[in-house]
Protein backbone atom coordinates (compact mmCIF):
# COMPACT_ATOMS: atom_id res chain seq x y z
CA UNK A 1 0.00 0.00 0.00
CA UNK A 2 0.82 3.51 -0.68
CA UNK A 3 2.34 5.81 1.99
CA UNK A 4 0.00 8.67 2.68
CA UNK A 5 0.71 11.50 4.85
CA UNK A 6 -1.30 14.54 5.50
CA UNK A 7 -2.34 16.68 2.55
CA UNK A 8 -1.21 19.65 2.63
CA UNK A 9 -3.38 20.84 -0.53
CA UNK A 10 -6.12 19.57 -2.38
CA UNK A 11 -4.17 18.37 -4.71
CA UNK A 12 -1.66 16.95 -2.55
CA UNK A 13 -5.01 14.99 -1.58
CA UNK A 14 -5.21 13.28 -5.03
CA UNK A 15 -1.81 13.46 -5.98
CA UNK A 16 -0.76 10.51 -2.97
CA UNK A 17 -3.66 8.69 -4.16
CA UNK A 18 -3.63 8.61 -8.14
CA UNK A 19 -0.34 10.49 -9.14
CA UNK A 20 -1.78 13.75 -10.51
CA UNK A 21 1.66 15.05 -10.57
CA UNK A 22 3.21 12.31 -12.36
CA UNK A 23 0.51 11.65 -14.72
CA UNK A 24 0.66 14.84 -15.76
CA UNK A 25 4.41 15.08 -16.36
CA UNK A 26 4.11 11.49 -18.44
CA UNK A 27 1.15 13.81 -20.46
CA UNK A 28 2.63 17.11 -21.17
CA UNK A 29 5.23 18.44 -18.39
CA UNK A 30 7.91 16.17 -19.44
CA UNK A 31 6.82 15.38 -22.63
CA UNK A 32 8.96 16.55 -25.18
CA UNK A 33 9.09 18.10 -28.68
CA UNK A 34 11.69 19.17 -30.93
CA UNK A 35 12.13 22.91 -31.30
CA UNK A 36 12.26 22.60 -34.90
CA UNK A 37 9.13 22.33 -35.85
CA UNK A 38 6.62 24.86 -37.25
CA UNK A 39 2.47 25.51 -37.25
CA UNK A 40 2.63 22.63 -39.48
CA UNK A 41 2.16 20.64 -36.15
CA UNK A 42 -0.57 21.90 -35.49
CA UNK A 43 -2.64 20.35 -37.27
CA UNK A 44 -3.38 17.49 -34.35
CA UNK A 45 -4.49 19.81 -32.32
CA UNK A 46 -6.99 21.64 -34.71
CA UNK A 47 -8.24 17.84 -35.07
CA UNK A 48 -8.99 17.69 -31.66
CA UNK A 49 -10.86 20.98 -31.26
CA UNK A 50 -13.32 20.05 -34.47
CA UNK A 51 -13.94 16.43 -33.15
CA UNK A 52 -14.95 18.22 -29.99
CA UNK A 53 -17.12 20.50 -32.07
CA UNK A 54 -18.34 18.07 -33.95
CA UNK A 55 -19.38 16.07 -30.92
CA UNK A 56 -20.74 19.01 -28.91
CA UNK A 57 -22.94 20.02 -31.42
CA UNK A 58 -23.69 16.31 -32.81
CA UNK A 59 -25.32 15.80 -28.76
CA UNK A 60 -27.44 19.09 -29.01
CA UNK A 61 -28.74 18.16 -32.70
CA UNK A 62 -29.62 14.69 -31.37
CA UNK A 63 -32.18 16.53 -29.08
CA UNK A 64 -34.16 17.09 -31.55
CA UNK A 65 -33.29 15.04 -34.69
CA UNK A 66 -35.84 11.82 -35.15
CA UNK A 67 -34.36 8.82 -36.33
CA UNK A 68 -36.90 7.77 -38.49
CA UNK A 69 -37.51 7.84 -42.46
CA UNK A 70 -41.03 9.73 -42.80
CA UNK A 71 -39.72 12.56 -39.52
CA UNK A 72 -36.06 12.47 -40.33
CA UNK A 73 -36.06 14.95 -43.30
CA UNK A 74 -38.16 17.27 -41.66
CA UNK A 75 -36.48 16.87 -38.30
CA UNK A 76 -33.52 18.06 -39.69
CA UNK A 77 -35.31 20.89 -42.19
CA UNK A 78 -37.79 22.03 -40.05
CA UNK A 79 -37.21 21.82 -36.52
CA UNK A 80 -33.80 22.05 -36.01
CA UNK A 81 -33.30 24.91 -38.90
CA UNK A 82 -36.30 27.18 -38.26
CA UNK A 83 -37.96 26.44 -34.86
CA UNK A 84 -35.28 25.46 -32.00
CA UNK A 85 -33.68 28.52 -30.80
CA UNK A 86 -29.68 29.36 -32.72
CA UNK A 87 -30.31 25.40 -33.85
CA UNK A 88 -29.88 26.92 -37.53
CA UNK A 89 -26.23 27.39 -35.81
CA UNK A 90 -25.61 24.34 -34.71
CA UNK A 91 -26.19 22.27 -37.99
CA UNK A 92 -24.01 24.88 -39.59
CA UNK A 93 -20.89 24.13 -37.15
CA UNK A 94 -21.84 20.04 -37.20
CA UNK A 95 -22.09 20.60 -41.12
CA UNK A 96 -18.90 22.58 -41.92
CA UNK A 97 -16.73 20.83 -39.10
CA UNK A 98 -17.47 17.45 -40.59
CA UNK A 99 -16.24 19.17 -44.03
CA UNK A 100 -13.38 20.99 -42.80
CA UNK A 101 -12.11 17.89 -40.33
CA UNK A 102 -11.33 16.07 -43.81
CA UNK A 103 -9.59 19.79 -44.78
CA UNK A 104 -7.12 19.33 -41.96
CA UNK A 105 -6.50 15.39 -41.98
CA UNK A 106 -5.73 15.72 -45.14
CA UNK A 107 -3.07 18.43 -44.71
CA UNK A 108 -1.88 16.47 -42.09
CA UNK A 109 -1.64 13.21 -43.77
CA UNK A 110 0.56 15.02 -46.25
CA UNK A 111 2.53 16.85 -44.35
CA UNK A 112 3.63 13.40 -42.68
CA UNK A 113 4.13 12.01 -45.93
CA UNK A 114 6.17 15.29 -47.26
CA UNK A 115 8.30 14.72 -43.71
CA UNK A 116 8.88 11.11 -43.63
CA UNK A 117 7.50 11.12 -40.03
CA UNK A 118 5.88 7.27 -41.15
CA UNK A 119 9.10 5.99 -40.62
CA UNK A 120 12.09 4.71 -38.34
CA UNK A 121 9.96 3.84 -35.61
CA UNK A 122 6.99 5.95 -36.06
CA UNK A 123 5.26 3.04 -38.27
CA UNK A 124 2.55 3.12 -35.15
CA UNK A 125 1.94 6.73 -35.19
CA UNK A 126 1.05 6.51 -39.32
CA UNK A 127 -1.24 3.11 -39.13
CA UNK A 128 -3.19 4.39 -36.02
CA UNK A 129 -3.37 7.62 -37.63
CA UNK A 130 -4.49 6.25 -40.96
CA UNK A 131 -7.12 4.03 -39.01
CA UNK A 132 -8.74 7.31 -37.76
CA UNK A 133 -9.09 8.50 -41.61
CA UNK A 134 -11.01 5.12 -42.11
CA UNK A 135 -12.59 5.78 -39.18
CA UNK A 136 -14.08 9.30 -39.75
CA UNK A 137 -15.08 8.40 -43.42
CA UNK A 138 -17.27 5.79 -41.72
CA UNK A 139 -18.29 8.66 -39.30
CA UNK A 140 -19.16 11.08 -42.57
CA UNK A 141 -20.60 8.74 -44.43
CA UNK A 142 -22.51 7.69 -41.79
CA UNK A 143 -23.71 11.10 -40.91
CA UNK A 144 -24.13 12.04 -44.39
CA UNK A 145 -27.55 9.76 -44.51
CA UNK A 146 -29.08 10.77 -41.54
CA UNK A 147 -30.91 14.04 -43.33
CA UNK A 148 -32.56 11.82 -45.66
CA UNK A 149 -32.44 14.09 -48.44
CA UNK A 150 -32.22 12.94 -51.94
CA UNK A 151 -28.16 12.72 -52.17
CA UNK A 152 -28.03 11.25 -49.04
CA UNK A 153 -30.69 8.33 -50.21
CA UNK A 154 -29.12 7.91 -53.59
CA UNK A 155 -25.27 7.85 -52.02
CA UNK A 156 -26.31 5.31 -49.22
CA UNK A 157 -28.21 3.38 -52.71
CA UNK A 158 -24.50 3.05 -53.66
CA UNK A 159 -22.23 2.76 -51.50
CA UNK A 160 -24.32 -0.03 -50.04
CA UNK A 161 -24.62 -1.38 -53.33
CA UNK A 162 -20.62 -1.46 -53.46
CA UNK A 163 -20.79 -5.14 -51.47
CA UNK A 164 -22.60 -6.82 -53.67
CA UNK A 165 -19.38 -7.21 -55.78
CA UNK A 166 -18.34 -9.66 -52.84
CA UNK A 167 -18.22 -13.29 -54.16
CA UNK A 168 -20.72 -15.98 -52.63
CA UNK A 169 -21.88 -13.84 -49.47
CA UNK A 170 -22.54 -9.92 -51.16
CA UNK A 171 -26.09 -9.88 -52.11
CA UNK A 172 -27.01 -11.02 -48.31
CA UNK A 173 -24.17 -8.97 -46.79
CA UNK A 174 -26.34 -5.28 -48.61
CA UNK A 175 -29.44 -7.01 -47.44
CA UNK A 176 -28.04 -7.04 -44.24
CA UNK A 177 -26.82 -3.69 -43.66
CA UNK A 178 -29.32 -2.14 -45.67
CA UNK A 179 -31.93 -4.27 -43.01
CA UNK A 180 -34.07 -4.58 -46.18
CA UNK A 181 -33.85 -5.53 -49.95
CA UNK A 182 -33.58 -1.34 -50.25
CA UNK A 183 -32.73 1.42 -48.39
CA UNK A 184 -35.33 2.52 -46.23
CA UNK A 185 -36.12 2.96 -42.59
CA UNK A 186 -34.33 -0.04 -40.69
CA UNK A 187 -31.11 1.34 -42.99
CA UNK A 188 -31.17 4.77 -41.56
CA UNK A 189 -32.07 3.51 -37.97
CA UNK A 190 -28.59 1.24 -38.84
CA UNK A 191 -26.73 4.38 -39.97
CA UNK A 192 -28.11 6.13 -36.84
CA UNK A 193 -26.74 3.67 -34.64
CA UNK A 194 -23.27 3.93 -36.14
CA UNK A 195 -22.93 7.30 -36.56
CA UNK A 196 -23.99 8.62 -32.80
CA UNK A 197 -23.04 5.61 -30.48
CA UNK A 198 -20.12 2.99 -32.41
CA UNK A 199 -18.14 4.99 -34.34
CA UNK A 200 -17.81 8.23 -31.50
CA UNK A 201 -16.68 5.79 -29.22
CA UNK A 202 -14.03 4.03 -31.41
CA UNK A 203 -12.76 7.01 -32.69
CA UNK A 204 -12.08 8.43 -28.93
CA UNK A 205 -10.48 4.91 -28.55
CA UNK A 206 -8.26 5.46 -31.36
CA UNK A 207 -7.49 8.95 -30.85
CA UNK A 208 -5.73 7.61 -27.46
CA UNK A 209 -3.55 5.13 -29.35
CA UNK A 210 -2.95 7.92 -31.87
CA UNK A 211 -1.33 9.73 -28.99
CA UNK A 212 -0.22 6.82 -27.08
CA UNK A 213 1.78 5.62 -29.92
CA UNK A 214 3.35 9.57 -30.07
CA UNK A 215 4.80 8.81 -26.66
CA UNK A 216 7.96 6.39 -27.52
CA UNK A 217 9.16 7.87 -30.61
CA UNK A 218 8.18 11.35 -29.88
CA UNK A 219 7.31 13.57 -33.75
CA UNK A 220 9.28 14.17 -35.92
CA UNK A 221 10.94 17.07 -36.81
CA UNK A 222 11.75 19.72 -40.16
CA UNK A 223 15.14 18.33 -40.60
CA UNK A 224 14.23 14.49 -40.39
CA UNK A 225 17.15 15.33 -37.67
CA UNK A 226 17.12 12.01 -35.13
CA UNK A 227 17.65 13.55 -31.65
CA UNK A 228 18.39 12.01 -27.76
CA UNK A 229 14.89 13.05 -26.33
CA UNK A 230 16.30 11.88 -23.19
CA UNK A 231 19.60 13.52 -23.35
CA UNK A 232 18.05 16.73 -25.10
CA UNK A 233 15.51 16.69 -21.84
CA UNK A 234 17.90 16.27 -19.21
CA UNK A 235 19.60 19.69 -20.88
CA UNK A 236 16.30 21.40 -20.57
CA UNK A 237 15.51 20.06 -16.91
CA UNK A 238 19.27 21.38 -15.82
CA UNK A 239 18.70 24.92 -17.35
CA UNK A 240 20.21 24.60 -20.51
CA UNK A 241 16.89 25.30 -22.26
CA UNK A 242 18.70 27.40 -24.67
CA UNK A 243 21.00 24.77 -26.27
CA UNK A 244 18.13 21.99 -25.58
CA UNK A 245 16.94 20.68 -29.12
CA UNK A 246 13.21 20.03 -26.83
CA UNK A 247 10.47 21.69 -25.22
CA UNK A 248 7.98 20.09 -22.85
CA UNK A 249 4.57 19.58 -24.44
CA UNK A 250 3.56 22.11 -21.63
CA UNK A 251 3.23 25.25 -21.61
CA UNK A 252 6.44 25.48 -24.52
CA UNK A 253 4.35 23.91 -27.46
CA UNK A 254 0.42 23.80 -26.68
CA UNK A 255 1.14 27.58 -25.70
CA UNK A 256 1.80 28.12 -29.57
CA UNK A 257 -0.71 25.63 -30.87
CA UNK A 258 -3.57 27.97 -28.95
CA UNK A 259 -2.66 30.73 -31.09
CA UNK A 260 -2.84 28.50 -34.23
CA UNK A 261 -6.04 27.34 -33.26
CA UNK A 262 -7.30 30.74 -32.27
CA UNK A 263 -6.12 31.72 -35.98
CA UNK A 264 -7.88 28.68 -37.09
CA UNK A 265 -11.34 29.23 -35.05
CA UNK A 266 -11.47 32.47 -37.20
CA UNK A 267 -11.71 30.65 -40.65
CA UNK A 268 -14.00 28.51 -39.28
CA UNK A 269 -16.66 30.65 -37.71
CA UNK A 270 -16.37 33.08 -40.58
CA UNK A 271 -17.27 30.06 -42.96
CA UNK A 272 -19.80 28.67 -40.58
CA UNK A 273 -21.48 32.38 -40.89
CA UNK A 274 -21.39 32.91 -44.39
CA UNK A 275 -20.13 30.35 -46.32
CA UNK A 276 -21.97 27.04 -44.98
CA UNK A 277 -22.94 25.95 -48.23
CA UNK A 278 -20.14 24.16 -49.21
CA UNK A 279 -20.43 21.89 -47.12
CA UNK A 280 -24.53 21.27 -47.48
CA UNK A 281 -25.66 19.98 -50.99
CA UNK A 282 -28.49 21.75 -52.49
CA UNK A 283 -29.87 18.58 -53.95
CA UNK A 284 -30.03 17.43 -50.10
CA UNK A 285 -32.84 19.75 -49.29
CA UNK A 286 -35.05 17.91 -51.34
CA UNK A 287 -36.96 14.85 -49.36
CA UNK A 288 -35.43 11.59 -50.17
CA UNK A 289 -37.31 10.21 -52.85
CA UNK A 290 -36.54 6.37 -53.90
CA UNK A 291 -38.56 6.53 -57.56
CA UNK A 292 -37.06 9.65 -58.38
CA UNK A 293 -32.80 9.18 -59.19
CA UNK A 294 -30.65 12.58 -58.85
CA UNK A 295 -29.61 13.35 -62.59
CA UNK A 296 -25.52 13.15 -61.37
CA UNK A 297 -25.16 11.27 -57.86
CA UNK A 298 -22.16 11.98 -56.07
CA UNK A 299 -20.59 12.04 -52.64
CA UNK A 300 -19.24 14.86 -50.17
CA UNK A 301 -15.39 16.34 -51.70
CA UNK A 302 -13.43 14.46 -49.29
CA UNK A 303 -14.77 11.41 -51.04
CA UNK A 304 -14.70 12.56 -54.82
CA UNK A 305 -11.40 11.26 -55.28
CA UNK A 306 -12.39 7.63 -54.17
CA UNK A 307 -15.43 7.95 -56.32
CA UNK A 308 -13.67 8.76 -59.18
CA UNK A 309 -11.62 5.73 -58.95
CA UNK A 310 -14.71 3.60 -58.73
CA UNK A 311 -16.19 4.99 -61.60
CA UNK A 312 -12.83 5.15 -63.69
CA UNK A 313 -12.77 1.59 -64.87
CA UNK A 314 -15.76 1.88 -67.02
CA UNK A 315 -14.99 -1.11 -69.24
CA UNK A 316 -14.73 -5.06 -68.78
CA UNK A 317 -11.07 -6.90 -68.88
CA UNK A 318 -12.03 -10.51 -70.11
CA UNK A 319 -15.00 -11.79 -67.71
CA UNK A 320 -14.19 -9.08 -64.84
CA UNK A 321 -17.00 -6.87 -65.00
CA UNK A 322 -15.95 -2.95 -64.91
CA UNK A 323 -17.85 -2.21 -61.75
CA UNK A 324 -15.75 -5.04 -59.71
CA UNK A 325 -12.69 -3.56 -61.17
CA UNK A 326 -13.85 -0.04 -60.05
CA UNK A 327 -15.07 -1.52 -56.13
CA UNK A 328 -11.34 -3.42 -55.98
CA UNK A 329 -9.58 -0.28 -56.92
CA UNK A 330 -11.89 2.07 -54.93
CA UNK A 331 -11.17 -0.60 -51.62
CA UNK A 332 -7.66 -0.46 -52.31
CA UNK A 333 -7.38 3.46 -52.43
CA UNK A 334 -9.16 3.61 -49.06
CA UNK A 335 -6.49 1.37 -47.28
CA UNK A 336 -3.81 2.43 -49.74
CA UNK A 337 -1.95 5.02 -47.84
CA UNK A 338 -1.93 2.85 -44.46
CA UNK A 339 1.28 1.00 -46.40
CA UNK A 340 3.22 3.99 -47.10
CA UNK A 341 6.10 2.32 -44.82
CA UNK A 342 6.36 -0.42 -47.15
CA UNK A 343 6.40 1.44 -50.46
CA UNK A 344 8.91 3.80 -49.46
CA UNK A 345 11.87 1.30 -49.04
CA UNK A 346 14.66 4.32 -48.41
CA UNK A 347 16.21 4.73 -45.21
CA UNK A 348 16.35 8.26 -45.65
CA UNK A 349 14.29 10.58 -43.23
CA UNK A 350 14.39 13.87 -44.67
CA UNK A 351 11.53 16.05 -46.21
CA UNK A 352 10.86 15.94 -49.58
CA UNK A 353 12.76 18.99 -51.14
CA UNK A 354 15.98 17.73 -50.04
CA UNK A 355 14.81 14.16 -51.81
CA UNK A 356 14.69 14.92 -55.39
CA UNK A 357 13.02 12.02 -56.54
CA UNK A 358 10.63 11.44 -54.00
CA UNK A 359 9.88 15.23 -53.95
CA UNK A 360 8.35 14.71 -57.84
CA UNK A 361 6.39 11.70 -56.71
CA UNK A 362 4.98 13.43 -54.07
CA UNK A 363 3.33 16.74 -56.32
CA UNK A 364 2.48 14.58 -58.89
CA UNK A 365 0.61 12.64 -56.58
CA UNK A 366 -0.86 15.20 -55.30
CA UNK A 367 -1.52 16.81 -58.49
CA UNK A 368 -3.30 13.23 -59.72
CA UNK A 369 -5.38 13.83 -56.65
CA UNK A 370 -6.94 17.07 -57.31
CA UNK A 371 -7.39 15.77 -60.47
CA UNK A 372 -9.62 12.67 -58.99
CA UNK A 373 -10.97 15.10 -56.96
CA UNK A 374 -12.43 17.30 -59.42
CA UNK A 375 -13.59 14.91 -62.14
CA UNK A 376 -15.24 13.20 -59.14
CA UNK A 377 -17.72 16.11 -59.46
CA UNK A 378 -18.22 15.82 -63.20
CA UNK A 379 -20.24 13.82 -65.23
CA UNK A 380 -18.93 10.58 -66.21
CA UNK A 381 -19.19 10.83 -70.31
CA UNK A 382 -16.52 11.09 -73.40
CA UNK A 383 -13.54 12.54 -72.39
CA UNK A 384 -13.95 13.18 -68.67
CA UNK A 385 -14.27 9.14 -68.61
CA UNK A 386 -10.96 9.17 -70.32
CA UNK A 387 -9.61 11.58 -67.76
CA UNK A 388 -10.71 9.91 -64.74
CA UNK A 389 -9.68 6.38 -66.27
CA UNK A 390 -6.20 7.93 -66.49
CA UNK A 391 -5.81 9.44 -63.49
CA UNK A 392 -7.19 5.97 -61.87
CA UNK A 393 -4.58 3.95 -63.04
CA UNK A 394 -1.87 6.90 -62.50
CA UNK A 395 -2.72 6.55 -58.81
CA UNK A 396 -1.98 3.11 -58.41
CA UNK A 397 0.95 3.41 -60.68
CA UNK A 398 2.74 6.20 -58.62
CA UNK A 399 1.98 4.30 -55.20
CA UNK A 400 2.64 0.86 -56.19
CA UNK A 401 5.60 1.02 -58.61
CA UNK A 402 7.24 4.40 -58.74
CA UNK A 403 7.77 5.00 -55.26
CA UNK A 404 9.32 1.87 -54.87
CA UNK A 405 11.55 2.23 -57.72
CA UNK A 406 12.69 5.84 -56.49
CA UNK A 407 13.10 4.95 -53.13
CA UNK A 408 15.13 1.89 -53.78
CA UNK A 409 17.37 3.89 -56.02
CA UNK A 410 17.51 6.74 -53.30
CA UNK A 411 18.55 3.81 -50.80
CA UNK A 412 21.18 2.36 -53.11
CA UNK A 413 22.76 5.58 -53.80
CA UNK A 414 22.66 6.57 -49.58
CA UNK A 415 24.55 3.32 -48.91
Amino acid sequence: MAHITKATSVRDWFDQRIALTKLWNVLAGQYWIPKNINFLWAMGVVLTVLFTLLFISGLLLLMYYKPDANLAFDSVNYTIMKEVEYGWLWRHIHAVAASVIFLIIYIHAFVGIYYGSYKKGREMIWISGMLLFLIFSAEAFSGYMLPWGQMSYWAAQVITQLFGGIPFIGDALVEWIRGDYAVSDPTLTRFFMLHVCLLPIVIIMVIGVHFYTLRVPHVNNLEGEEIDFELEAEKYLKGDTINSKVIPFWPGFLSKDFFYVSLFMIFFFYLVSFHFNFAMDPINFDPANAAKTPTHIYPEWYFLWQYEILRGFFFDIGPIKAADIGALAMAFAGISLFFMPLYDRSDVVAPAHKRKGFFVWFWLLIIDLIILTVYGKLPPTGFNAWIGFFSSVGFLVLLLVVLPIITIKERKANR
